[in-house]
């Protein structure tokens, strides 16, 4: 893929409920020692996804960043869920990009118990 092609995405799946998860604010810092940057923030909306990549096709640059999914309000709405506060609140996914010129995609799968992830296309 060529750098125009390049950029960073990602998306929610709620398990639970099998479906995407709307609503989820989602932040994006870059990672310099101790030192982390707020490029930009998103919300999810009915499809799980951010409208726009959170990173734009040939803006993706080599270097470790963190995504912050801000879990605890969207599952403090779900019925069902025992105690009057959810388990997770911040999901922080620390990774590194290496090849600038592919793109990345990182997808949240959570319930209100656990979370796990993976590099998706």
């Amino acid at each position: 893929m060529s750098v125009q092609g390049a950029g960073l995405s990602t998306h929610v799946l709620d398990t639970a409920r099998g479906r995407p998860a709307a609503g989820i604010r989602v932040e994006l810092r870059a990672v310099q020692g101790q030192t982390r940057t707020l490029l930009t923030g998103a919300v999810t909306n009915a499809d799980g996804r951010t409208d726009a990549p959170l990173i734009a096709r040939g803006g993706l640059r080599p270097g470790t960043f963190e995504l912050t999914f801000h879990v605890a309000p969207y599952f403090a709405d779900m019925a069902g869920v025992e105690g009057a506060a959810p388990f997770l609140d911040e999901i922080t996914l620390r990774f590194t990009v290496a090849d600038a010129s592919a793109h990345y995609h990182v997808p949240l799968l959570v319930s209100p118990w656990s979370y796990s992830t993976y590099r998706g296309s």
